[in-house]
């Protein structure tokens, strides 16, 4: 199942069963059974629908939603072989530390929030009636040392819209792997509709802006003293751009 498919049961249980596994990222179905207080023979044949539909799996002895599988991409720089793919649940606590080293001192706002968001919920993919979140990631010898994150908002009025963060850990950038992140996040846009993309960081950020600025991106508006960082007022710079 895409990120962006519509979603729609014709039974409340497997409406239920998906909105718990969806909460919670991934959950043994023992567990998930008792909470939704189902009997046995019904959840698992309810479980066993959801699954021949493409909108539950089990792996590793657990449920959780079957996104859509997306190619893996390899490429190398410099002696650094890194591979570019969807995020998984189980990389959550590695990408919150990787989003919190890469910004460093505090500059990238709407990162952190990110951070602080996934790491409060405990999930990282998300896909429910009012919001989508998904993720990609750059991985060096299996370890995250990158991402890049788009948020989407399923009302109508902004569904063709969504808020994007990227960022790679200082010790691995000048190999291109943003630009790589960068450019898997818009196709990704582009492939599921979205028309405007957004990314707002502090003006202090100042090579966030250059990065996104040769990356195509345009300064669509500049909110004065938003922020307030170590008792100093700084403008938020919001970009955007068309994928």
């Amino acid at each position: 199942m895409e990120l962006t498919a519509e979603l729609s049961f014709d039974h409340d249980d497997r409406r239920d069963i998906y909105d718990y596994v969806e909460r919670h990222g991934s959950v043994k179905p023992g567990k998930a059974r008792r909470a939704l207080e189902m009997e046995p023979r019904a959840f698992g044949h309810h479980v066993a629908i959801l699954k021949r539909d493409g909108v539950l799996l089990e792996s590793e002895g657990e449920l959780r939603i079957a996104y859509e599988d997306e190619l893996e991409e390899e490429f190398s720089s410099d002696g650094v072989q890194v591979t570019i793919r969807r995020a998984r649940e189980e990389d959550l606590t590695g990408l919150v530390g990787v989003i919190r080293q890469a910004i460093g001192d505090g500059t990238y706002v709407d990162a952190e929030t990110v951070a602080d968001v996934i790491d409060h919920e405990e999930v990282l993919l998300r896909h429910n009636e009012l919001q989508s979140r998904v993720f990609f990631v750059a991985t060096v010898e299996d370890d995250v040392v990158g991402w890049v994150n788009l948020n989407t908002n399923e009302t109508e009025k902004l569904d063709h819209t969504a808020e994007l963060t990227v960022g790679v850990l200082e010790q691995y950038r000048g190999h291109g792997i943003g630009s790589e992140l960068l450019e898997r996040g818009l196709q990704w846009a582009t492939d599921n509709g979205y028309e405007k993309i957004y990314n707002s960081v502090p003006d202090s950020n100042e090579a966030a802006i250059e990065f996104l600025k040769a990356h195509g991106w345009e300064v669509e508006a500049v909110r004065e003293d938003h922020y307030k960082y170590d008792g100093e007022y700084l403008d938020e710079v919001m970009l955007a751009t068309a994928p």
